[in-house]
């Protein structure tokens, strides 16, 4: 990812003559697309919204299948086989991910190839069932409660005497536990459940539609953070809206994160743009959907600080930035949560205790509580909550420690308060209990406007995958399947290697009875394109404060 020191060669400025001939060769190439790698990734999708037929997180009354000659893909062999065909087409997609990934950083394919590969990705999930999760079902329960007077932060979904279907789907963990989203997202369930009432089918896929809008403001501001940041737009796009985290987390979930995600992009290139006011008030929206987005709030306070006239201190410039942002925070939590709610009622702030009832050693100190509760309890048998309270109770005071720190960091503004915003939120989504898997697109979308090493890029490949597969198709986690999580890790670092090297194994030269030497991924997608050899890893641009 991109550092905070001195300034090196940028990827768009060639420094030599043989690096400018690839980057003359590579912008020949680009102007075509890579058909196949498109289509390979749109038969994979395909696969998956038809097997999520039967294996992902299907409605317990189905209107479409429910027992009908299909219902054989729900239940015993049949359900093991369509989940069996699912795993291969999230493969597929993620095979297409790698090979557009390094068509990017090899500069052979521009910013709308990679767009147009990730729509069409995403639109035969569309009108998937839920993947990878039931969060959706979720949302529509506590959009319907403040549809029908009940207050979703006094009460979960089985206190609603009607919409019967709303109701039983949701999951049983969070049938009577308190909403812990932001009022101003209830409305928007609220508003989804007002039109399609009982019609679960009509209210996962008017939920995706919605969240789309969170997608259109993302691909609006990322481009634009990319000139601020030092980033290259294709591998951007490619890292944060082509990646499966959000075309199967995200969309095929589908979560609100990306609505909230659209307020925090587009707060984030305000406060670089200095439209400080405007940077906060959308920031604060952003934390009334998804409360995380109130992290990146004191970030910004000192963007602004650092946009003032610098003949005053910096403790002075401070103040005058922390004021005005304080009023507006205020303004707009107060007319958010009243707008929402009919009432200033604050009661989703204790709502955020709620997930923590999740534990798995996905999330850090979780895992250390349950690792050292192992331990103990070969030489005498004792309980797992206390490891696991006090384990989760020191990384509290270690997350405090580490976003004060990192807000110190940030304290000159610029790219550097930025960068130190995104580490902050990947460090919330790790060390604050629960952590989920789409948890991690907070700081990695802000994070994807910046330069990245290749090398880097592959981890975020590997944990993509991984973040994909840590939890069942139907929304169950897979976490302590020790075996499964065997073949999940060896799966994400075999994808990760192929970003670095096509077939990092061999596999494909074998399959073709060919030399190893031979099985480059520089096969032209369409007859008589020109590919230019990717050469030496690209140089980056690193961003300074």
């Amino acid at each position: 990812m991109a550092t905070t020191t001195d300034s090196v060669p940028s990827a768009e400025a060639p420094t030599d003559e043989s690096e400018s001939a690839r980057a003359a060769a590579r912008a020949g190439a680009s102007s075509r697309f890579p058909y196949r790698t498109i289509v390979m990734g749109v038969v994979g999708s395909t696969v998956l919204m038809l097997a999520s037929l039967g294996a992902g997180g299907v409605l317990v009354r189905d209107p479409v299948i429910g027992a009908g000659p299909l219902s054989w893909m729900r239940f015993g062999h049949g359900h093991a086989l369509t989940t069996a065909v699912l795993y291969v087409g999230f493969a597929l997609v993620v095979w297409a991910w790698v090979r557009l990934g390094r068509y990017a950083l090899a500069g052979r394919i521009g910013t709308r190839p990679i767009l147009v590969a990730a729509f069409a990705w995403m639109a035969p999930l569309l009108v998937a069932p839920p993947l990878f999760t039931r969060d959706v079902f979720s949302y529509l329960g506590q959009g319907a409660q403040l549809l029908h007077g009940l207050d979703p932060y006094d009460y979960g979904p089985a206190a609603l005497n009607v919409l019967p279907d709303v109701v039983q789907n949701v999951h049983p963990l969070w049938q009577t536990t308190p909403a812990p989203y932001g009022p101003l997202f209830l409305l928007v369930a609220e508003n989804i459940v007002g039109v399609t009432g009982n019609n679960m089918i009509a209210g996962v896929i008017g939920t995706r539609v919605v969240l789309l809008l969170g997608l259109a403001g993302m691909l609006w501001a990322l481009p634009k953070l990319v000139r601020h940041l030092g980033g290259r737009l294709p591998v951007t796009m490619w890292l944060a809206v082509a990646s499966p985290m959000t075309v199967i987390h995200l969309v095929g979930g589908p979560h609100n994160d990306l609505l909230m995600l659209a307020f925090l992009t587009i707060g984030v290139w305000a406060a670089l743009e200095r439209k400080h006011a405007v940077a906060v008030a959308l920031v604060t929206v952003g934390m009334l959907i998804k409360p995380t987005a109130a992290v990146a709030l004191p970030f910004l306070v000192w963007v602004w600080a650092n946009h003032l006239p610098g003949d005053e201190s910096l403790w002075r410039r401070f103040v005058k930035a922390v004021t005005p942002s304080l009023g507006i925070f205020g303004v707009v939590f107060v007319a958010g949560t009243w707008v929402s709610l009919g009432s200033v009622n604050l009661g989703w702030v204790t709502g955020l205790q709620a997930p923590q009832i999740i534990a798995n050693w996905l999330n850090f100190p979780t895992g250390l509580g349950e690792v050292a509760h192992t331990l103990v309890n070969l030489v005498v048998g004792v309980p797992v909550s206390p490891f696991v309270t006090v384990a989760r109770a020191l990384a509290w005071v270690a997350l405090i420690a580490v976003m004060v720190w990192q807000w110190w960091k940030a304290r000159h503004g610029g790219r550097e308060a930025i960068l130190r915003m995104a580490v902050t939120l990947l460090a919330v989504a790790l060390f604050a209990p629960p952590t989920l898997p789409w948890y991690l697109t907070w700081g990695f979308v802000i994070a994807s406007a910046f330069a990245w090493r290749r090398v880097h890029l592959a981890v975020v490949v590997a944990v993509s995958v991984f973040l994909v597969l840590v939890y069942y198709p139907t929304g169950e986690q897979s976490l302590y399947d020790w075996w499964f999580i065997v073949g999940v890790i060896a799966a994400s670092v075999y994808a990760a290697a192929s970003l670095l090297k096509p077939d990092p194994l061999g596999l494909i030269a074998v399959w073709r009875r060919e030399p190893v030497t031979r099985a480059r991924d520089d096969t032209p997608d369409e007859p008589g394109e020109q590919v230019a050899p990717e050469g030496p890893p690209t140089p980056t641009t690193r961003a300074r404060s």
